[in-house]
């Protein structure tokens, strides 16, 4: 029997519901059929969001900051949409089936897009057309058929989202030694694949879409999510499934049922007395922070129901306490690591709405405005490729550690991101001054557009420092069977930070714009100042960054006290130990 349970994964069945076997299951190749979704995916997502706002100024004519909040609050709401995802998986349907459905609602939508650029009906006039003087904008109607395909790929992006890293790091055995090796690698091959397919996005996509037609470059990536459901599907033989343990909001929820319930009844000083009924190698230990959930696991008449039946609305297990403790101590780095998405929102639109009106051409060719986010992706796979082959080995040298904390590279992130606004705000002053000298209205500054490519470096230096960060901070330090809901939580921060663009776009263009003035972010970016709203979003990052440091302190639970420890403690380390 033991020697038949190594050839098993221990928490893991195949497609027939029996224990996965690891020779059979499993490892690299489902693994890269999943990684192929997700590539597939970043290229559609990034295709339509990188070239948007161009879409939206230029054919549909609105105004700017009306075009840039459109673009935040679509790709805010397909990271908003990962919380569903995970909660439908962790809960319901599982990560492969919650894959394969919404993956297949994303496909409907980006075919339901090409659809409606094709479409004369679907679009106003061309300018030349109209016998105003003003351009005439979109219609309810145009708008409103142009949200549903939108927003139907919102739908499909957020679903799959939240569960692609966690089944694709479901292919590997954490208790072996060397497929815990390959899933370390698996998180950065998974960036690796996300920067691909933006690239993919950002290049061929972008020229198709500004050069053959919006409707080819869409139908591209209605067809590439076809094939890749197909391959995706092709492996279901080979995929290692994970069993849903229930709902997880459910379980946070009783823990603060419970905790509220008892909340007048003293803690017991010997932690030993709190219930716990999880098996032993299952069990997380103790920790001192957050003790008011800690109420929630003492031991109360009435506690149990009929028999020996325990109310979990009334008592919990110290294990489970410890869960909702890990949970709500991501939540201070969570909350501030969304600014440096906001500070991303404007690489997609208000440094492509820059590029429009900048020198593009390199001979007789002229770069697509929505291509020069390549030297954003570009930055990212140049950092990726350093950390891999050089910082972390130099690092593992000096430091006896293979890289960077995660900390450290989210710390990092956002200090290339403060750096890259300070340099957008100056190449944008520059930019405003060469168009006051030479006309606002001039179609076509004399400033090359190779003055941007500093923003995006930098920026797009500090998203694989955080991205990557982020996604191994927020799946390693969760509890297991919250895994996917954390990777949701991990991406709201991408949500909340296009979000909070917007926000902050309405509340500049209002507060600045007063008294029939064009204020910082005028219907044309000539005649506004742009410069001044980068500053404030690096100031803003300033003061985040000095919060963010504060929380990465506070985040490693105190050790609990010698006269406290007691016999849970005796065959496992603690979770910050676990952390």
């Amino acid at each position: 029997m033991e020697g038949k349970m190594s050839w098993t994964v221990a928490d893991a069945f195949d497609y027939k519901g029996l224990p996965a076997e690891k020779y059979k299951t499993g490892g690299w190749f489902p693994a890269a059929l999943i990684l192929g979704i997700e590539l597939c995916e970043r290229l559609s997502t990034m295709g339509i969001a990188v070239n948007l706002v161009t879409y939206l100024v230029g054919t549909m004519h609105l105004p700017s900051a009306t075009s840039a909040n459109i673009v935040t609050d679509f790709m805010g709401t397909s990271f908003l949409l990962c919380l569903l995802g995970g909660f439908l998986a962790d809960s319901f349907l599982g990560r492969y089936k919650t894959i394969a459905i919404f993956s297949s609602v994303q496909t409907l939508g980006t075919g339901m897009l090409a659809l409606v650029t094709k479409l004369p009906q679907l679009r106003p006039r061309p300018c030349h057309v109209s016998a105003t003087h003003t351009c005439e904008q979109a219609s309810g109607f145009q708008m409103g058929i142009l949200y549903i395909a939108l927003y139907l790929i919102a739908l499909g992006t957020g679903g799959l989202k939240s569960s692609v890293s966690g089944f694709g790091t479901d292919q590997f055995d954490d208790k072996d030694e060397e497929e815990k090796t390959q899933m370390a690698y698996f998180f950065s091959r998974f960036f690796f694949f996300i920067s691909l397919g933006t690239l993919m996005a950002v290049t061929v996509l972008v020229y198709i879409q500004d050069e053959v037609g919006r409707s080819w470059g869409y139908g591209i990536c209605s067809v590439a999510m076809f094939l890749a459901i197909f391959l995706f599907l092709s492996g279901s033989k080979r995929y290692r499934y994970k069993k849903s343990s229930g709902s997880p909001i459910v379980h946070i929820f009783q823990v603060i049922v419970a905790a509220i319930g008892k909340r007048k009844m003293n803690l017991p000083y010997d932690i030993g007395m709190l219930y716990e009924d999880t098996p032993e190698a299952s069990r997380i230990h103790h920790t001192d922070q957050l003790r008011f959930l800690d109420k929630a696991a003492i031991v109360a008449e009435g506690d149990f129901k009929a028999g020996s039946t325990r109310n979990p609305w009334k008592l919990c297990s110290v294990t489970r306490v410890e869960e909702v403790k890990m949970m709500a101590r991501l939540l201070p780095i969570w909350a501030t690591t969304i600014i440096f998405w906001t500070i991303y929102a404007q690489m997609i639109t208000f440094s492509v709405e820059q590029a429009t009106t900048m020198e593009r051409s390199i001979g007789n060719f002229q770069i697509p405005a929505g291509s020069l986010t390549v030297f954003f992706v570009t930055a990212i796979l140049i950092t990726l490729a350093a950390y891999d082959r050089l910082i972390m080995p130099l690092w593992k040298k000096w430091k006896g550690k293979p890289g960077f904390t995660n900390f450290q590279r989210m710390a990092i992130g956002l200090v290339l991101s403060i750096v890259g606004m300070a340099a957008a705000a100056l190449v944008e002053r520059k930019r405003l001054s060469v168009a006051k000298a030479v006309g606002r209205n001039t179609a076509t500054l004399p400033v090359s557009v190779f003055l941007l490519i500093p923003q995006f470096f930098l920026v797009g230096a500090g998203e694989a420092f955080i991205y990557t960060g982020q996604l191994d901070f927020f799946i390693t330090q969760s509890p297991k069977g919250m895994k996917t809901m954390s990777t949701g939580l991990f991406l709201t921060t991408l949500s909340l930070g296009f979000f909070i663009s917007s926000f902050l776009v309405s509340v500049v263009k209002k507060v600045t714009g007063g008294n029939g003035g064009q204020g910082w972010l005028a219907d044309h970016i000539n005649y506004g100042r742009l410069d001044l709203f980068y500053g404030l979003l690096g100031i803003i990052s300033v003061l985040n960054l000095v919060i963010y440091l504060i929380c990465a302190v506070w985040y490693n639970p105190k050790k609990p006290k010698a006269g406290l420890q007691m016999e849970t403690f005796v065959n496992g380390s603690s979770a910050a130990e676990k952390c």
